[in-house]
Formats: C-alpha cells, structure tokens, sequence
C-alpha cells in the first residue's frame, strides 16, 4: 500500500514505536548513498560524504550489517565510502560486493556490456551540445544527467533517450531518477531484487532479522516495496521538494534530510 510522502510519520518523533519493532531482533541496515549519506549536488563527482557521516556508518557496521545499495558504479562507492567492511550493491544492484567473499557474481547483465558502451557513445554524441548535460557510464548502465542543463533543453534530453530506446526496445530500459535517466538492460532486476537476494545470500532472511531500507529516489521504492511485509522502509527528503511533490511511497516512515539520517544511524548504533 503506497501513501504520499507528506503523511509519513516521521523516524524520529516515532523512535520508541521503531524501538518495539527491533525489541530482542537484529537491524540489517541498506543505505542509499546520494540523497540519503550525502545531499544531492549539481555534479555526481563532489557528492562526497562527510567525516561525521562516514563514522556513522562505520560505527553501525560494528554492530550490524549495512549495505549501500546505490545507481552509482560499486567501485566508484566504494571510494567515496572509504570505508572497507561494508558490503555494497552498486549499479542498482547489479554488481555487489562483500567484505567477506569479494565480488558476488551476478550473471545478470552481464551480455549487454557491448551494447551499454554503444549506448555511452551515442549519449556523449547527441548531448554533447547540450551546455550541462552529463554522461555517467556504470558497469551494467549508463546514466545521463541533467539537473544542470537550462529548463527549455531538458526535453531535448529525454529525447534523446527516447530515440536509443526505440531502437533497442528488447534490450534496454530507462529508470527515471532525480534529473537523471539511467539506461538499463532491459532484465528484471532493480535495487528490491537486490536487497531480497542479499538477504538470503547473507543469511538475513530470518525471523530475529529486521531489514531497514533508507532511500530518497524513485529507484528506491522496489526496494521499500520489496520489504513492504518482512522490515521498514524510510524516505529520505521533504514533501514540499519540488523533486518530491506529489509522490507516493512503499516506504513506513520519513527522514528529512542527511542530517536526520546521520542522528538516526548513530541512534541505531548504540
């Protein structure tokens, strides 16, 4: 059941009700990285995560499990973490990674790659005379980003993306996000997928396990979905952001902004 995010009860001002839902249970904790660890930025590159946000997750992965599931590459994740005992899901999940065992080797993708980098040429081609817009190639995606580009060009962008899709319509998808398209194999598969594998993969999947999803962006919600009826889902932002207006959620609770949720982490910890 989806509701709009401004009816959310708020993580905080509901700690005790959280506290009874984790009563003689163990948190398994999945965080998205922008827009949840880090505000979200003009650039991909300098959303960089802060010191005290840093130690926040550092802290709780001594307590619990925390993996950051994010659109990002996992390589480029992991360097921006800096930290080395998290397990990370990058790509929305289509290359993850475990402290414990190195790289969890999913197949599924993985024939698109040819495809993918023909994709990024054409992208850099047919936006590069569009001031602002951004090329991000990922390993199992290709995300073209214009929160930067001027309001009477965006949709040139989508057309662009539009045109590519066509052409590949078994093969390709997009997954609309905040002022960014992420191409995608066009494979069941998504962040909720992701995180429902790793909990069995991990051994999570049990009753004195609860999983904690932390997100912001429209990819987020298979994962809130995901874990509608097994753990708790929380949306990362405010109702009143124009990005924001007017959506509905899966998710079960709402932190306002990076700073709540860094409170929240160091909360869990303890």
């Amino acid at each position: 059941m989806t509701k709009n995010i401004r009816d959310l009860p708020d993580a905080v001002e509901h700690s005790d009700e959280l506290a009874q839902r984790l009563a003689g249970r163990r948190p398994a904790v999945f965080l998205d990285y922008d827009g949840t660890l880090t505000p979200i930025v003009d650039r991909p590159e300098d959303a960089v995560i802060s010191e005290s946000m840093r130690n926040a997750v550092r802290e709780l992965a001594k307590r619990c499990p925390v993996c950051v599931v994010s659109g990002r590459d996992r390589r480029v994740v992991q360097e921006l973490m800096g930290v080395d005992d998290l397990i990370v899901a990058g790509s929305h999940g289509f290359d993850i990674w475990s402290p414990a065992g190195g790289e969890i080797q999913r197949e599924e993708g993985e024939e698109f790659g040819g495809l993918l980098e023909g994709v990024e040429a054409r992208l850099r081609e047919e936006l590069g005379g569009i001031e602002g817009a951004l090329v991000e190639p990922k390993k199992s995606s290709v995300a073209a980003h214009y929160r930067l580009v001027s309001e009477d060009e965006r949709p040139r962008v989508g057309r662009v993306v539009e045109k590519i899709l066509a052409e590949h319509p078994d093969g390709l998808k997009v997954t609309p996000g905040k002022m960014v398209y992420e191409v995608q194999p066009n494979i069941d598969w998504d962040k909720g997928k992701a995180v429902l594998y790793l909990l069995g993969a991990l051994d999570l999947d049990r009753d004195d396990v609860v999983p904690i999803y932390l997100g912001d962006d429209i990819t987020d919600e298979h994962a809130f979905e995901a874990l509608a009826t097994k753990g708790i889902g929380i949306f990362v932002g405010r109702a009143d952001d124009p990005e924001v207006a007017g959506r509905t959620t899966a998710a079960d609770y709402v932190l306002h902004d990076v700073p709540e949720v860094e409170r929240f982490l160091d909360t869990l910890a303890r």
